[in-house]
């Protein structure tokens, strides 16, 4: 009877609707009674990017009920529901094309029932991590970088969170970005399927969600292994006596030292290394193409080996990439005393889209 009921209001959709599902309908598990369960459920994927961009594919073609879609990049938010609508008429998508931060976070979170972490700084992980245990919404979190993928499911307890797993943010701009240091683009292909599978499971409630379990991805070997750990009860924000009561968001770049130092446009470049020196400090592999005429190269992860070579007498305009690693070698300038510097925002890949004869790919 509940199933003839289930049945009833799942072809009220319309015929069409049944056999987009069809396969799922065939899956002992899922059924009418799954399909109606993921029709009526919420997630909520921040970040629209390498990982958000697959998740939401298959969150859409799986029936999710309503998608919330957070990226401060309207055009991408907004995009990514586009086509999530075209892909599946029958989903509503929610495009927020605002930065999830402390003032938003835990509202965010608390309107959904699962929430896919698809970003790629550790301010925001912890961030969405916090407001997930706070508002006892599970936390689908995943990572990649070069050939490498992560993905786990943390909360709510007594499942472990990111704070179990990782209780201390990695200095800051220590980690580089997949800007930084590049991924393998299939690889966000398969981290976001996995994400969006785990999705699945939990808004189903079938299976063994990969809750208090690392599985670490990797794809020039060909291989998958699993990592065990445990709720700590020390935790600062799901342990037994929790010292974070609220989600906050803490500032990275602040993190990163060099407080004060003025930014430069990638527009105003040029004029400013009329009176400055460019302080190129792009890894060896990344300065491949070439380095602009008068600058002076000195890769971050040699910079304090040989900050013997410059002279704090002269003024620099300290640029990389993408303007992560410049932030951190800023930073470690400054504290060495050197007071005549400046910082390229947006680093060289901002400067060399304005520049035709500058190419950093």
């Amino acid at each position: 009877m509940a199933e003839r009921a289930a049945s009833s209001r799942l072809s009220l959709a319309g015929s069409r609707e049944l056999r987009r599902y069809s396969r799922h309908l065939l899956i002992p598990g899922v059924g009418l009674r799954g399909q109606e369960r993921l029709a009526s459920s919420r997630a909520l994927v921040i970040g629209a990017g390498g990982l958000g961009s697959p998740a939401l594919q298959y969150l859409a073609a799986a029936g999710v009920g309503r998608i919330g879609i957070v990226d401060d990049g309207r055009k991408k938010a907004e995009a990514a529901a586009e086509r999530l609508r075209a892909l599946n008429p029958s989903v509503a998508v929610d495009a927020i094309p605002l930065r999830f931060d402390g003032s938003n976070a835990r509202e965010l979170a608390g309107l959904y029932d699962v929430v896919l972490d698809c970003t790629d700084q550790f301010s925001t992980r912890y961030l969405i991590n916090d407001a997930c245990v706070l508002e006892r919404v599970p936390d689908v979190f995943a990572s990649i970088y070069r050939f490498d993928g992560q993905v786990s499911v943390f909360g709510p307890a007594p499942a472990p969170c990111y704070r179990c797993l990782y209780p201390v943010a990695p200095p800051a701009r220590s980690v580089p970005t997949c800007a930084e240091g590049g991924v393998l683009g299939v690889l966000a292909g398969i981290v976001g399927a996995l994400q969006a599978g785990e999705a699945l499971k939990l808004l189903l409630g079938i299976g063994e969600p990969l809750a208090g379990r690392l599985l670490l991805v990797d794809a020039l070997g060909g291989r998958t292994r699993e990592v065990r750990f445990e709720r700590d009860p020390h935790c600062a924000v799901c342990g037994d006596e929790p010292s974070i009561l609220d989600a906050f968001e803490f500032n990275e770049e602040e993190d990163a030292g060099g407080a004060g130092v003025p930014e430069i446009e990638p527009e105003d470049l040029d004029a400013a290394l009329e009176e400055a020196i460019l302080l190129d400090v792009r890894d060896a592999h990344e300065a491949v193409r070439g380095l602009l005429p008068g600058s002076v190269h000195v890769p971050a992860a040699e910079l304090e080996a040989r900050l013997h070579e410059l002279d704090s007498a002269k003024r620099y305009v300290v640029a990389c990439r993408v303007g992560v690693k410049s932030r951190w070698a800023v930073g470690r300038l400054a504290d060495a005393g050197f007071t005549r510097l400046a910082h390229l925002r947006g680093g060289l890949l901002a400067y060399g889209a304005l520049e035709a004869g500058f190419d950093v790919f």
